[in-house]
């Protein structure tokens, strides 16, 4: 497995047993360098804006002392929701790898398919941001420990 695909899967496993939201992690690298690490925290904050990527695109913004992320790469668990690729493309991240797809989410409960039935039908064919799925039956090793967590809270 990609070693920063594999920092985002052990972020998402802490979540899992910390109950501080869903199975997603995320880690954004500048020059080799790990910049961000993060996972989603909803439910620790209330706030439906803590998904892992908003979390480590806040955390690199404030490590690197900037608004924008031009020189910098994410690696998500999962396919982003459309509010993280709104992020994304707002930091300016050029290059996004992600684990498992959003059709793994849905059949654990995180559904956003009539939005990226949306998404796909206006930025089809275009060069608009590089994505590339890779390493997608590790990343889903999340999904099979939060579809067996007895005591998980959904949102």
């Amino acid at each position: 497995m990609n070693k920063y695909m594999q920092l985002a899967v052990e972020e998402g496993f802490k979540n899992i047993h910390g109950g501080e939201g869903g199975p997603f992690g995320s880690v954004i690298v500048r020059d080799g360098e790990v910049v961000a690490c993060a996972h989603n925290k909803v439910l620790l904050t209330n706030d439906p804006t803590m998904h892992a990527e908003m979390v480590a695109i806040r955390q690199a913004c404030e490590a690197l002392g900037r608004f924008e992320l031009s020189d910098c790469e994410m690696y998500s668990t999962c396919m982003p929701c459309p509010m993280c690729m709104g992020a994304i493309f707002w930091a300016r991240i050029p290059k996004l790898y992600y684990g498992a797809l959003d059709s793994d989410a849905d059949a654990i409960g995180f559904s956003d398919k009539f939005i990226y039935d949306a998404i796909r039908a206006d930025f089809q064919g275009q060069d608009v941001l590089a994505i590339e799925p890779i390493d997608r039956e590790g990343c889903l090793e999340l999904f099979k420990a939060w579809e067996a967590k007895q005591d998980k809270t959904m949102y």
